[in-house]
């Protein structure tokens, strides 16, 4: 039977600019968590330019568009296990945007989620970078916006887009930043400073935690080239240490109380936002 009613733990991965290394975080993220013990699911949800697969050297012969357009019958036969038992979502390249789904692919994609079975305690979902209609979304579905940035103004002010949208547009209020290729933490928090400053003269309301950093680091690079995640090919260095931070402190935030809803309650909101 379906596990509707398992608290499930969502969590959007965003970024204003390519190039930030957002996916690289979704996926470390979610292995990380997985090696804490958790059943993770990790939704390729860059429609566009969907690489999550690349990363961890997976080639998936099926995507969510064969979900979507009805040739296999559930969201099982799409699935692809990646490292530590992370259940990866491969994206659907041939979608522009849910907002063009069908009323008959809206209650199969619905169907599909909520029929799933398996024990799940967190939901990753990598959007696309930028502000377009599938990334406001997905972040509008989730419980948690993680924000990717770096110390660079093109990311800061890209980031800041990001936020404004959500904010004004969608009445999202707070934000959770993860500073990316920085040095250390003083260098993050100057990150955040950065971000806190602008949105504090134009989106006085948002609130924007730093729940962490990683650190430039030749290990990731080297990780990123061997398509494994850091985090379990250099699990000692430090950007593989940064990442099984991150993972504990999401781990200890705790589960809204829309996630009693499970897997159909979050793709039903993603779709009513599409």
């Amino acid at each position: 039977m379906p596990r509707t009613n398992k608290p499930l733990k969502v969590i959007a991965v965003a970024s204003g600019k390519g190039g930030v290394g957002k996916t690289n975080v979704s996926v470390n993220l979610s292995v990380a968590l997985a090696r804490l013990g958790r059943e993770v699911m990790l939704f390729d949800a860059d429609l566009g330019l969907a690489n999550v697969d690349v990363l961890l050297g997976l080639r998936p012969e099926r995507t969510l568009h064969d979900l979507v357009n009805g040739a296999v019958d559930g969201l099982e036969d799409i699935l692809i296990e990646g490292p530590e038992g992370v259940r990866v979502v491969p994206s659907a390249s041939g979608i522009a945007t849910m907002a063009n789904l069908t009323p008959a692919e809206h209650a199969g994609l619905i169907h599909a989620f909520s029929a799933y079975s398996r024990p799940l305690d967190v939901l990753v979902v990598d959007t696309a970078a930028g502000v377009q209609e599938s990334v406001t979304t997905f972040c509008q579905a989730v419980q948690e916006t993680l924000v990717v940035v770096c110390d660079e103004p093109a990311s800061i002010t890209d980031a800041y887009a990001l936020i404004k949208v959500l904010n004004r547009d969608h009445g999202m209020r707070r934000f959770r930043l993860v500073a990316n290729m920085v040095a250390d933490r003083a260098g993050a928090e100057r990150v955040q400073k950065k971000l806190m400053a602008v949105c504090a003269n134009y989106l006085p309301e948002v609130v924007l935690d730093l729940v962490g950093f990683v650190p430039l680091d030749e290990h990731l690079r080297k990780a990123v080239q061997k398509r494994a995640p850091v985090v379990r090919e250099y699990p000692g260095s430090p950007a593989g240490k940064a990442f099984a931070e991150l993972a504990r402190t999401v781990d200890r935030w705790p589960v809204g109380g829309q996630a009693h809803g499970g897997m159909g309650f979050f793709v039903e909101r993603m779709l009513q936002s599409a």
